[in-house]
Formats: C-alpha cells, structure tokens, sequence
C-alpha cells in the first residue's frame, strides 16, 4: 500500500487488513516538544505496520495490557491505526476514533474496531495523541527569542491526524469527504473541541460525543494559571524550570503533573489541570459558546451520556467531586438560589446516591444537553441516554455508567471482558443492544443521520434517545434537572485562589 510518506504493509486477519502504528507526524521529541505537530518523516523501502506502537507518555499502570505486560511509552507517539474490509468497492465512510481518559492516559490499542467494520462496512481508524504536561500544558506565556513553546497541542495532534486521514485514506478504501470523528469521555470533550476548532473545518462531515466533559476545555486565565503552578512546581527540583522543560525526562514531567493535578483538586473537587485551552485563535471560544451562538462547524451530531457516570468514579477513579462537602464547594462562587435549585433537584441530597447524580449531570450530562440545544439549532443534532446495564453491572452497583456503552460500540460483550459482565440471561440483551447502537453508529456513518425512529433533537421537541433493552424515545427527560443546571456555568465560576502556588 502506498501512502504520501512511503509504502506500509499490513496484517490481514479474518477478512479484515489492518494497518498499525502508521506516524501520522513527525515524533515531538527534542527541540520538538511542547511544539506543534510536523509532517512525518517518509521512508524508502516497505514499512511493515503489524503491530501497534507507544502509547503517549502516562502513569505506567495505565498502560497494562496483560499479567506482567505493558504497552510501551514513548514521546515518539504520534500513530494512529486503520482498519478496512480485506475485500471493498468503492470509497467507505471512514471512523475516526479518539480515545479517552481525562487527558491524562489511554490509548488507541484498546479499541480495535474490529467489530464495527464487520458490521458496517466502513474504514476505521484510531490515533493517539499527546497527554498530560506534554499535550495539555498552555505554556506558551514562557515563549522567549530562544525557545518557543505552542499551545493546544493534543488538540493540534487530533487535527494533524484528521489531516493524515484527508490525504491518504483513499488508498485504504476510504472516503476523504465521508469522514465522522467519534470520541468518549475526554475523546467526547476532543470531538465537541474540533466542532468549534476553525483548523479542523472541512476534515470531518460528522461527529459523535460519547459522555463528552465539556468542562475539560480550559478557560485562557486557568490555563495560564496551570502554566504558571506547573512551572513552580518545577522549581522546586530545577535550577532553571523552563530549561528543565526540555531538558527533564517524560516520567519527571510527568510526576510533576501529578503535583499540579493535586493542587488543582485540593481548590476545585474534580477539575483537572489538562485539557484544551480556549485562547482566543486556535480554540477561538469555549464550545458551549460556540454551539449556543452558531459557531460550531455545522455538521450533523449524535450526543449523549451514560445513565449514572459518576458510579465508575465513586468506585474506581477518585476524581469527581461526590461527596457532600465537595458539591457544596462547586456553588461557592455562584448565586446561592442557583445551588437551592440544583441540589433541589435531586431526590435524597445530600445523599451519597444523589451527591453522585450531581457529579455526573455537571460534568457530562447538562453541558451535553447546552451543546445539543445551542447546535442542533442550526445542524441536525441527534441526543441520547445510554441506560442499559447488565445484571452483573447493577449487582455491584456500578450500573450504565461512565464508559459502559463502549461494550455495545465496539462489540465487546462478545470478548472475554464483555461476557464477564453477562450471565447467560443477559446475553440476547447484551446483543441487541450492541446491534441497535452500531446500527445506529454505521447509518450515521454512512447517511448522516441514526436509523429510522430517532428524530432529532431541538429546543422544540428535546427528543432523546433512551439506549435500553428495549430502546424507547423519550421527550425531554429530566426536565426538572434540566431546568435546574441552566444557571450553572461550569468550573469557571470556581475560584481558583486559596493555596495555588503562582497565584498573582
């Protein structure tokens, strides 16, 4: 297969041809780092692209992929993955998939995509991108005559990728002008980011959010602040922190960046200190902004959350605010009728079950709901409610949480992980999920718009998609909630003062 940069060969498996760890950009490595991507090197000879490469540099227990066995770590991580139908005609709608975890961790060998192109027909392509300090740092306050340090550069590698994808997907059976970005958790947040990101426009004709957490996209003045702290942070092991920011290894980086991540919590329970920042041009406004003023790229949508988000976080991930001291510290800065009318909304508050409803409507679902109202005023938006759980997922009180739908998306049920979240009973629901929400997922793919049934959703109407076995529609659920969120703006009405070293 030839490509712009050289000639990859494949790995053909079960009627589908895989293409793995295909740079997509130049490795941001040296007098690289911190700077916007840069065309990939090309090669002479045959590239064989048969396995998956590093993922981006991460905590090392985030990259277990076996007893005793972990992905490899590398700056050298700009790749991404392509999976086409061994035999095609014709251009497919290409799916393009950006991974989550807070923009901290993750990686695109997780998610294979086997199963959506046997279902669909379609080219699939996964990518990784940088994280934590080195991806989502604003440091560009720091830019001297002798250093120069960009910004949004996980967000400026996602559309590099997109980029790559334009240029060459052809040659893998693809249609450069039939391309949907779909994403979850801080992939979600990624996709809602490039809908009102001006450099990707004309990149992607679709998009699907899963549980996107708006409040990821950073405010310019948090952003600088970041900046600011981690750089403190540095000086405290480096003479020169700013030398140091080129000079320190990954894992030095990347320890300080858990020390600006605690720092961050300790004043706004939940926020976290990466993500893109909104600095006026290359991110020109934040995307709720965006969607509410017409400003978001105006391709059609699918959008949505899981049922009950916070539960993974309650039980697994200690990063949401879920108790009570810390949701009442989320309405510090706002007017009080504002916090009466939230945590009223909630049966039981300050009960542990509703602290957590609370924790997963702010950050994943009403911000979702904003951007489906503000853009599907001016681009077909289709919104969901993934309710389905498993017995054994309700048993041990995880129930339809944060990521769960990703069993139905990628088919999952049917691998070893997915069969040992369903007793025998729950199979047959477990499968017609899976078909609905890849049908769905694939007729998007290919006609720009969910099979028949699923109307879209606009300030009218507020149909929503209810994901369960059996799928229904309902009409503005939660409506009282609804209601309740639409004076709460987010993390930026938090302060961040109090402790913060670099304050001004």
């Amino acid at each position: 297969m030839t490509i712009a940069d050289g000639v990859v060969e494949g790995v053909s498996h079960a009627g589908l041809h895989s293409w793995r760890g295909i740079p997509y950009a130049a490795p941001p490595m040296g007098e690289r780092r911190f700077r916007a991507p840069e065309p990939a090197v090309g090669w002479s000879g045959v590239r064989h692209c048969h396995s998956f490469r590093n993922a981006a540099p991460q905590n090392p227990r985030y990259t277990t992929i076996g007893i005793g066995k972990h992905q490899p770590v590398s700056e050298d991580c700009l790749t991404l993955n392509v999976v086409a139908p061994e035999e095609r005609s014709g251009p497919l709608p290409v799916m393009v998939f950006i991974h989550g975890g807070a923009y901290i961790l993750g990686s695109s060998l997780v998610y294979r995509g086997d199963s959506l192109v046997r279902a669909g027909g379609v080219v699939y392509v996964s990518i990784n991108y940088r994280l934590g300090p080195l991806g989502y740092l604003d440091l560009s306050g720091f830019s001297s005559d002798t250093r120069t340090f960009d910004n949004n550069l996980g967000l400026r590698d996602q559309v590099a990728a997109l980029e790559w994808v334009h240029r060459n997907i052809a040659a893998f059976g693809g249609d450069p002008d039939n391309v949907t970005i779909f994403g979850e958790s801080a992939g979600g947040n990624a996709v809602t980011t490039l809908l009102a990101t001006p450099a990707a426009e004309g990149l992607f004709s679709k998009a699907i959010a899963q549980s996107s957490a708006p409040a990821l996209t950073v405010p310019n003045d948090w952003a600088q602040q970041f900046a600011k702290t981690y750089v403190e942070i540095l000086r405290e092991t480096h003479d020169d922190p700013i030398a140091a920011l080129h000079s320190a290894t990954p894992g030095e980086l990347g320890r300080a960046g858990q020390s600006l991540t605690r720092r961050i919590s300790d004043i706004a329970p939940g926020a976290l200190p990466y993500g893109p920042s909104v600095d006026g041009s290359y991110l020109p406004l934040d995307p709720i902004e965006a969607a509410r003023s017409g400003r978001t790229h105006p391709v059609p949508l699918i959008i949505g959350s899981n049922r009950v988000e916070a539960n993974l976080f309650a039980k697994v991930f200690d990063v949401l605010p879920t108790s009570p001291k810390e949701i009442e510290r989320l309405f510090v800065a706002t007017d009080p009728e504002v916090k009466t009318r939230v945590t009223g909304a909630y049966d039981g508050y300050p009960s542990a079950e509703a602290c957590r409803e609370i924790a997963g409507d702010m950050i994943f679902w009403a911000p979702s709901v904003q951007i489906a109202q503000g853009h599907g005023a001016h681009a077909p938006t289709y919104m969901y409610r993934y309710d389905y759980a498993t017995r054994i997922l309700d048993w041990t009180g995880f129930g339809a949480t944060h990521a769960t739908e990703l069993l139905a998306v990628f088919g999952a049920f049917d691998t070893r992980i997915g069969s040992a979240l369903t007793l025998a009973g729950d199979r047959r629901g477990a499968r017609r999920v899976t078909r609905q929400v890849q049908g769905d997922w694939l007729a998007f793919a290919h006609t720009s718009a969910p099979r028949p049934g699923w109307d879209r959703y606009t300030a009218d109407n507020r149909t929503v998609r209810i994901i369960d076995d059996p799928i229904r529609t309902e009409r503005d659920p939660s409506r009282d909630r609804r209601i309740a969120w639409e004076g709460f703006h987010g993390y930026s009405e938090v302060p961040l003062g109090g402790g913060v070293p670099g304050q001004e």
